[in-house]
């Protein structure tokens, strides 16, 4: 099986990437900031705040989740319902980011991952994936940018989708998310040591995307 793992910071564009590079190589793309913005649906839908471990534990046990492609894009159902049209709400991002650091979750989360890239040649994207998920990874990248640039891309983007917000306050998102992910008890945000640093600051989407397959070319060929 060929597996690939892509890392990196919150709005390095890891997604985006991850997504192109899966298309152009034939691969599966394994949207795994889905899988724990779903988990946050879910705990949030319980009436459970993310962040009370205990609690989130106790509805992990009735959590169903069914990954599913249809039309070509990954869909996610919660116990039967498709979660995927809510989870890009602003609100999740930071209820993925908390929920994300319990190590209850990591563990489920894992699981999943791990089984699914045993049977699929896949293209997986996070904080943790070539350090904790697949550490034996055929390819690993790590792609960075500075906080600034990673906001701004951030505030584009929310702008486009009609979400008022500053600046300011996508920028200390941000910031926050870097560290809560840095500082989580469980697989922690770091590059592994074998994976291709990437900084993607000066650099398009087009020339990330190629510089990404050129390198997955050359580590899996």
């Amino acid at each position: 099986m060929i597996n690939i793992a892509i890392d990196g910071p919150a709005g390095a564009g890891k997604s985006t990437i991850a997504k192109a590079v899966a298309k152009k190589l034939g691969l599966i793309y394994l949207d795994t900031g889905a899988m724990y913005r779903s988990v946050a649906y879910f705990v949030l839908k319980k009436g459970v705040s993310v962040s009370d471990e205990e609690g989130v534990g106790r509805v992990l046990k009735e959590l169903e989740m069914d990954i599913r492609y249809e039309d070509g894009a990954q869909q996610i159902y919660v116990c039967g319902e498709n979660a995927t049209p809510y989870l890009r709400e602003p609100h999740m991002s930071k209820a993925a980011s908390d929920v994300s650091a319990l190590p209850v979750v990591r563990y489920k989360m894992v699981e999943l991952q791990r089984e699914f890239a045993k049977t699929h040649d896949v293209v997986l994207d996070g904080r943790d994936i070539g350090t904790f998920v697949l550490p034996d990874a055929n390819c690993k990248i790590f792609m960075t940018a500075s906080p600034e640039e990673r906001a701004q891309r951030r505030f584009k983007e929310l702008a486009e989708k009609g979400v008022e917000c500053t600046f300011e306050e996508v920028l200390a998102d941000i910031n926050k998310r870097d560290y809560n992910d840095s500082h989580r008890a469980v697989a922690p945000l770091k590059k592994a040591e074998d994976a291709v640093e990437l900084d993607t600051t000066h650099l398009t989407a087009d020339e990330v995307a190629e510089k990404v397959e050129s390198i997955v070319k050359e580590k899996i060929k």
